[in-house]
């Protein structure tokens, strides 16, 4: 990996967009009330960071490394995380903005989304296999051939999931939530 390797360390209040973010490793690091808006982020390495109150919409993050990072209260509109290098990518989110975010064909096993807004999001063919959507609005968020096995979606709403062409086994879903689950058939629950 090139560039700089920087650790332990707090980046406060900066807009990334005028002062350039060394590209290469960062580990232990916080990003507080930062700007990455269309960031290129691609190739670089985050190893437990977390990330408060960022706007990292339309960031770019070709082959990124993403270990143990945590994103809350952060704006990543159009995010395509599928991009991300999937060797031990671990991603935890809350309170977050994630409209249009692509979760596609990446393994995310026992990911947690907590009062997160997922609308429109694309978890096509995604291993989600006892991730946890606490409070979580999945309104035409896709789920195709999506693995959602011991999932909790006991608080989520808006989802449209179809048990035909998704794995469910065990998932949990609230008595309410269970229409998301059948609307796909056209069928009126009165």
């Amino acid at each position: 990996m090139q560039g700089s390797f920087t650790e332990n360390r707090r980046f406060e209040k900066i807009d990334f967009r005028e002062e350039r973010l060394d590209g290469g490793s960062y580990e232990e690091c916080g990003f507080i009330n930062c700007n990455f808006n269309s960031i290129d982020l691609s190739g670089m390495s985050f190893i437990k960071c977390l990330f408060d109150g960022c706007d990292g919409t339309l960031i770019k993050l070709k082959n990124t490394s993403l270990q143990e990072v945590k994103f809350v209260n952060c704006k990543l509109l159009g995010v395509q995380f599928s991009d991300c290098r999937k060797f031990l990518l671990e991603l935890d989110f809350e309170n977050c903005m994630l409209k249009l975010a692509l979760f596609a064909q990446i393994k995310l096993k026992s990911i947690h989304f907590k009062n997160c807004n997922l609308q429109e999001a694309d978890f096509s063919e995604a291993e989600l296999q006892g991730a946890i959507f606490e409070n979580c609005d999945l309104l035409q968020s896709t789920f195709f051939h999506t693995n959602l096995e011991q999932a909790d979606l006991s608080t989520a709403f808006n989802y449209s999931i179809n048990p035909e062409i998704n794995r469910l086994r065990k998932a949990k879903f609230s008595m309410q939530g269970v229409i998301g689950l059948l609307d796909t058939y056209g069928i009126e629950i009165v």
